[in-house]
């Protein structure tokens, strides 16, 4: 296939029934790349606040980065309620912007911090009651589990704000504004970068400590503080007159069965997905956690590499999911397709400057995260390295399949993506995790084999979905 008629609108609308005029090339394109670059920029950024949590940690040592690791999965469990109706926010109020029910996406949005209101304060309660086992039962041993507490119980404080804040820039987004959110993951990582410099290592001026070293707690402190300006900055975006989305407090407390009963349709698909994914990726990490601190620490280092490809797919499957909403809402099926395709065509060529990323800089980037005193430095430069190889192969299958999964959800068929997550990250992961790490005695490599498994069979799931159309008829 010509590169031309893999990236035109007359090669990629081929097979597509019209039902309108379709724009040129180059308008696909930008108006695509106008939804797509601010939330790009958001994922990068919400990636960043770990990779920048993790490198000023590192000084602390491997056992510090393993610690903060290890908190992930066990956060993303509490966190996935909340990824689910933001996934549910995003699709109904891309619909009714193409509807042009203004109404229809202020109540959905509405309705939904309600939800969150008393979703938070049961989940956040329930966090920092089971830590100590939830964490022992991740992995954490006596390097580690002190620090993973600290660091566990202070971040999940954070979910009070986080989830209001991750369903407002739903919505923001879903109604074509992504900038705020862009916006507001701006002002949480300065402040996260701000503060960890302050608490993680302390201050000291002219040889006085005028600031005390604080360590992991530091810079979970610092995560917290950056959560608090991001919502506070998501807040102000629906309490401005004369916007698209508004708040309203008595739309929060009056729940209405219909709009209930539509968001836990989409939700509920969503929330399956979520819930296979959080215990995949669970079991997984115990997995590799169980082979040892320098083994988990270094798996933790390039496991933060590789969110800047998943990032890079996430702003994109953002951007195709609120397009294929809005287009669906107007009854252009094809317009979806198109930029759907248009996204994913832009993810081959991010993967592809990621790949010569990782090939020639990818050692560089493992020592960003290295303590050359520590005395698991040797092991993690040398093995860290290999292993961001494997990131550069994984990179095209993983942004392409994000991408996918992004547009299927945008129309509503978040039912199948939950059955490909069952079956990849909930059976299919874990499984060959375990069979190359211990069985056959890959170790730490089995684990990124059986990552590029997940990766390339959720790609071949979702691109079988996507050509199907099936999607095109859902109903929101």
């Amino acid at each position: 296939m010509k590169f031309s008629n893999l990236y035109s609108v007359a090669g990629m609308s081929r097979k597509i029934n019209t039902c309108g005029e379709l724009p040129n090339t180059k308008q696909l394109y930008l108006s695509f790349l106008k939804f797509a670059w601010p939330a790009m920029i958001e994922s990068v950024l919400m990636s960043l606040v770990n990779i920048f949590d993790t490198i000023m940690v590192s000084g602390q040592g491997i056992d510090a980065v393993a610690a903060v690791g290890l908190t992930t999965q066990p956060r993303m469990i509490f966190y996935a309620v909340f990824f689910a109706l933001s996934i549910a926010v995003t699709t109904i109020v891309s619909r009714r912007k193409g509807q042009g029910d203004q109404e229809g996406a202020n109540e959905t949005l509405n309705q939904s911090l309600g939800l969150v209101a008393l979703l938070a304060i049961v989940l956040c309660g329930t966090a920092v009651i089971v830590a100590e086992p939830l964490l022992t039962f991740a992995g954490a041993n006596e390097d580690t589990l002190e620090y993973s507490l600290t660091y566990f119980r202070i971040t999940m404080i954070g979910l009070m704000f986080t989830s209001f804040g991750m369903i407002i820039n739903a919505a923001q987004r879903a109604s074509g504004n992504t900038k705020i959110s862009m916006t507001t993951n701006i002002v949480a990582n300065v402040t996260n970068i701000f503060f960890n410099a302050l608490l993680i290592n302390g201050v000291v001026v002219n040889g006085v400590q005028v600031i005390a070293e604080v360590g992991v707690k530091g810079a979970a402190i610092a995560t917290l503080i950056g959560n608090i300006a991001s919502f506070s900055m998501s807040l102000f975006s629906i309490l401005r007159k004369g916007r698209y989305l508004k708040f309203n407090f008595k739309g929060m407390l009056r729940w209405k069965a219909h709009l209930l009963k539509t968001l836990g349709k989409v939700a509920m698909g969503a929330g399956t997905e979520q819930l296979f994914m959080r215990v995949g990726f669970f079991i997984y990490a115990k997995l590799v956690a169980d082979l040892g601190t320098a083994e988990y620490g270094t798996h933790i280092i390039a496991m933060n590499i590789i969110t800047v490809s998943f990032a890079c797919g996430d702003g994109l499957s953002v951007a195709a999911s609120a397009l294929i909403g809005q287009n669906l809402g107007k009854l252009r099926p094809d317009l979806a397709t198109l930029y759907a395709k248009a996204g994913q065509r832009i993810g081959l060529l991010l993967s592809a400057l990621l790949v010569l990323l990782m090939i020639f800089a990818g050692g560089w980037m493992v020592k960003l995260f290295a303590d050359p005193t520590d005395r698991y430095y040797d092991y993690v430069i040398e093995n860290g390295r290999i292993l961001t190889y494997y990131i550069a192969v994984c990179a095209p299958g993983q942004i392409s399949q994000v991408v996918y999964n992004g547009a299927l959800r945008g129309a509503g068929d978040t039912k199948f993506v939950a059955f490909t997550s069952a079956i990849c990250i909930g059976i299919i992961r874990p499984l060959t995790a375990y069979i190359f790490c211990y069985p056959v005695g890959l170790g730490l490599f089995g684990a990124w084999i059986s990552l590029l498994i997940d990766q390339y069979m959720r790609l071949a799931f979702s691109m079988y979905r996507f050509v199907s159309g099936v999607w095109q008829k859902i109903k929101v």
